[in-house]
């Protein structure tokens, strides 16, 4: 049976920090709700009421786009082996950027990557549980490495250039703010 609870238990956070996978969902007011699966080394319980989690540069930026607007966001985490259960933290985020004055303070609670791009920073409002008794099993073999691989290959230069080309707005047209909080150049690139 589901539960809520106002905070992260013990029992919780010692759940997520086995998970290989986690999934986010954010919305603006308008257009398209996003669902992304997350994975690698991430995610970080800072408190019983707050998470952090890293963003890696991809094709789409809709969580920045989103949290800029509304900054409603559900993280929620799923077994996959062991006693079924489903977790999901709701909460209010904001988006760090390289530039911001809080990114010294998360940045390095995660392993280095060229390909970091923002951090999100979950204060959570409220944590629910459920059965999950029909999420089938499933074996964790490995993290790809083709992200860490392709970024490398693109260097801090190239990564910037991506940012600029795919990662300014959202797929409804919201603008995620990556260039200007950044310190970026349009004109430059």
């Amino acid at each position: 049976m589901g539960q809520q609870f106002s905070e992260l238990s013990d029992k919780h956070i010692e759940f997520i920090e086995k998970q290989k996978i986690y999934f986010v969902a954010t919305a603006a007011d308008s257009g398209r709700v996003n669902l992304s699966p997350k994975g690698g080394d991430s995610l970080r319980v800072i408190s019983p009421t707050k998470i952090a989690w890293l963003n890696l540069t991809g094709s789409g930026n809709e969580s920045a786009a989103h949290v800029l607007i509304d900054p409603r966001m559900t993280i929620m985490f799923c077994a996959f082996e062991g006693s079924p259960l489903i977790l999901r933290t709701y909460g209010y985020a904001q988006v760090l950027h390289c530039q911001d004055d809080l990114w010294n303070e998360y940045v390095n609670l995660f392993p280095y990557s060229v390909a970091a791009r923002q951090i999100f920073v979950l204060d959570i409002a409220l944590v629910q549980s459920s059965c999950g008794m029909s999420v089938p099993y499933f074996s964790y073999d490995a993290d790809r490495d083709d992200l860490a691989k392709w970024s490398d290959r693109q260097g801090n230069d190239g990564i910037e250039k991506y940012w600029l080309k795919k990662n300014q707005q959202s797929i409804d047209g919201f603008d995620t703010e990556i260039a200007t909080r950044a310190g970026l150049d349009n004109e430059a690139f």
